[in-house]
């Protein structure tokens, strides 16, 4: 045993030193946002963003680069301006932008330093933020820098609405009026605000209070419209097993043009046109919008990729499984409103082969892999061009899509005991509640193999990291349905090119790979003036609405200011019209695969 030579209280001393001195200089330190809006009509939120305890040489304040969820850089340090920080008398700290999205304020050690800055808010998604007359919304990453050494510094953000504004609405912890508190940067940058005098509306689901908070005019009926919101949530709800929150806030915007959405780890912001509510398709398209963002909750929130989380706001977060968190969400949010009774039978199953069709018809599907559209989102989804169908397919529609064909064969090998829902409640216990991590691309296909029983190396060579087209009624027969492509024995031309008049002038604005005009060379850009020796301009469908094979067109086109003449050969239409069809006569396991996978109870 060793012996100390040490007088105790000096050990004692020696102890605490190091002790405190393991302790992470984050830790004692306090974090202190301030969020005012003193001119909306300006588009200027003004932020103070007050660090004490830090006591060092210099801080560096970061503003990210993007915002979670939605894969794309976006330079948001474009709209700060006014960078100027001071210590806790109010005595001016030298500072300097060093980078790109990064300020440095000398700070000498001072105990507390306050940097101030303005951000220019007018771009309202549900991935940036807006500020006018009308209201404010606050998207985190794009408004809140974060001291660096400090992402996991717990914190407070007071709100100082503009007197005209009298709400705030947020899935943040609130400790008082407009005075919310964070854990960490993440759950700050992750919480985002709706500041302004909207409707305010709540209802329960799974034991858990729900907002809503409606900013704009809209056709819906607030009562229906919570009570088909409360049946959409509480059958996500069944799907997981559980509802890890105790509060969830819905920010919707209601606007003249617009539509999509944005999750969060406790709340989402969705966006739709204010008018929309009025006929069955916009209705049911906006409870789907409500359901995709809500099963993010779970899928992408809590149950994620490896490289997604802890987040690195400064670049992008790379990985190949945006088909499962995105697509595997998409393949739930008709389905969860089919579930809930809000769907029509037919028309489920009309979405259903729609999206296949989509795909289908996609030459981009061919060309490039789910995990390889997955991987490219950073620089290819969100900046499509006039070539991107034929280049690329969307993760979010085939692998929607691959999340139909999972499901139907774990539902076939089992017959019908377990389905898809049982991989994401199973990765869910296994990745976020036991180990607390994402998981990787083998995982994922491990935990599906696990519930359907045997290996799935061949779907994922074939259709994952392949672009080989299913043979689609060999999964979907197990519900007892019938893949039908009504275009089989026909014999349609086609024409593959979609133009846009304006100004008198037709133009070109995509050619479709494989198409007649295609292979004909007509290019996006050029301007249609005449076909087989009369002038088009709106009225072109007559003159290419149904084409024969073998037919040969005589375009005049007009190219940078040169006219050309081309010979169009029409090709024979190749693209699919499925159609799902029941059988006839359904066994009893089929119509059981059925019945369970739509939620329909047994006749």
């Amino acid at each position: 045993m060793y012996r100390t030579l040490l007088h105790p209280k000096r050990f004692l001393f020696i102890l605490l030193f190091f002790v405190v001195g393991m302790v992470s200089p984050a830790l004692a330190a306090e974090l202190r946002y301030t969020l005012e809006m003193p001119q909306p009509h300006t588009h200027y939120f003004e932020v103070t963003a007050e660090l004490e305890g830090a006591r060092k040489k210099y801080v560096d304040f970061t503003m990210p680069v993007w915002a979670p969820g939605s894969y794309l850089v976006r330079e948001f340090a474009k709209n700060v301006e006014g960078f100027a920080a001071t210590d806790g008398n109010g005595k001016a700290l030298r500072s300097e932008k060093i980078d790109k999205n990064t300020w440095r304020v000398y700070s000498n050690r001072a105990s507390k330093i306050k940097a101030n800055y303005k951000v220019y808010a007018f771009e309202l998604t549900v991935r940036t933020s807006f500020l006018d007359a009308s209201h404010g919304y606050v998207n985190g990453t794009s408004i809140f820098m974060y001291p660096e050494g400090y992402e996991k510094q717990e914190g407070t953000l007071v709100v100082k609405p503009h007197a005209s504004f009298g709400k705030v609405s947020t899935g943040l912890s609130s400790t008082g009026k407009f005075t919310y508190t964070f854990p960490d940067y993440d759950v700050l940058a992750d919480s985002p605000l709706e500041i302004g005098n909207h409707e305010i509306y709540n209802f329960e689901a799974g034991g858990v209070p729900h907002e809503v908070a409606m900013y704009g005019e809209g056709n819906y009926n607030p009562e229906q419209l919570m009570a088909d919101m409360k049946r959409v949530t509480e059958e996500a709800i069944k799907i997981m097993g559980e509802l890890p929150i105790k509060r969830y806030v819905f920010i919707v915007h209601n606007l003249q043009r617009g539509g999509g959405g944005l999750e969060h780890l406790n709340s989402t912001t969705l966006q739709t046109t204010r008018y929309s509510y009025g006929t069955e398709s916009g209705y049911t398209g906006f409870l789907s919008l409500v359901a995709h963002e809500y099963f993010h909750l779970w899928n992408v929130k809590r149950l994620r990729p490896a490289p997604l989380g802890p987040f690195n706001y400064n670049e992008e977060n790379y990985t190949k499984l945006l088909w499962v968190s995105e697509g595997i969400t998409s393949y739930y949010d008709d389905l969860i409103v089919r579930r809930a009774g809000l769907m029509p039978e037919q028309r489920y199953l009309d979405v259903v082969v729609g999206s296949i069709n989509s795909v289908e018809n996609q030459p981009g599907n061919k060309v490039q892999p789910v995990i390889e559209s997955s991987l490219d989102a950073w620089i290819k989804y969100y900046r499509p061009n006039e070539n991107t169908a034929n280049a690329e397919v969307s993760y979010y529609t085939k692998g929607g899509v691959l999340g139909h064909l999972l499901n139907m064969e774990i539902m076939k090998s089992t017959n019908g005991e377990k389905s898809l829902d049982d991989v994401m409640r199973n990765m869910y216990n296994r990745y976020y509640k036991q180990l607390n991590r994402g998981f990787t691309e083998k995982e994922f296909q491990i935990a599906i193999e696990q519930v359907a029983g045997h290996k799935m190396d061949e779907f994922f060579a074939n259709y994952v990291n392949g672009t080989k087209s299913p043979d689609y009624n060999s999964y979907f027969s197990a519900a007892g349905l019938r893949v039908v492509n009504l275009n089989d024995g026909t014999e349609t031309g086609s024409w593959g090119a979609t133009t846009t008049f304006s100004d008198g002038r037709l133009t070109v604005t995509g050619v479709s790979k494989g198409s007649s005009t295609y292979a004909a060379g007509l290019n996006v850009k050029d301007e249609i003036i005449a076909i087989n020796g009369y002038r088009v301009g709106n009225d072109i469908d007559r003159y290419v609405t149904g084409l024969q094979p073998g037919e040969e067109l005589d375009v005049l086109i007009s190219r940078d200011g040169i006219l050309q003449a081309l010979s169009v050969k029409v090709l024979k239409d190749t693209r699919v019209r499925y159609k799902l069809e029941k059988v006839q006569s359904p066994t009893a396991v089929q119509q059981k695969i059925y019945n369970s996978w739509l939620g329909m109870l047994k006749s």
